[in-house]
């Protein structure tokens, strides 16, 4: 049987004396991406034995609330994109792209 490659993905969390993240580093070496600096990160698994997902969401303490709002409607549309190339479903992506939308109007994201 041959060998698997493996490549390794590395996330770095400072904290402070109350365990709140303070510094997010992350490397990638496929990537070329060494202890880049993070604000915030959103992990999920899944978890097939049990049928779940599980996360880690993890942001600095000096992450900006507008910068926190742009994030997440750029990981919504992520999301969507990647939902597509999963799934070929044309009707829900179609459906989360509008809700990224509203979000975007909502929380007056888009000029």
């Amino acid at each position: 049987m041959a060998q698997q490659e493996t490549s390794e993905i590395t996330l770095r969390i400072a904290l402070d004396e109350n365990r709140i993240p303070e510094k997010l580093t992350w490397s990638a070496q496929d990537g070329g991406i060494v202890d880049e600096d993070a604000k915030a990160m959103l992990l999920s698994v899944w978890d097939s034995k049990n049928k779940e997902s599980l996360k880690i969401d993890l942001w600095t303490k000096d992450m900006p609330v507008d910068e926190m709002k742009i994030f997440f409607h750029q990981t919504l549309v992520a999301l969507s994109d990647t939902f597509m190339k999963a799934t070929q479903d044309e009707k829900m992506t179609a459906t989360m792209k509008d809700f990224c939308d509203y979000f975007a109007e909502k929380l007056e994201l888009k000029s």
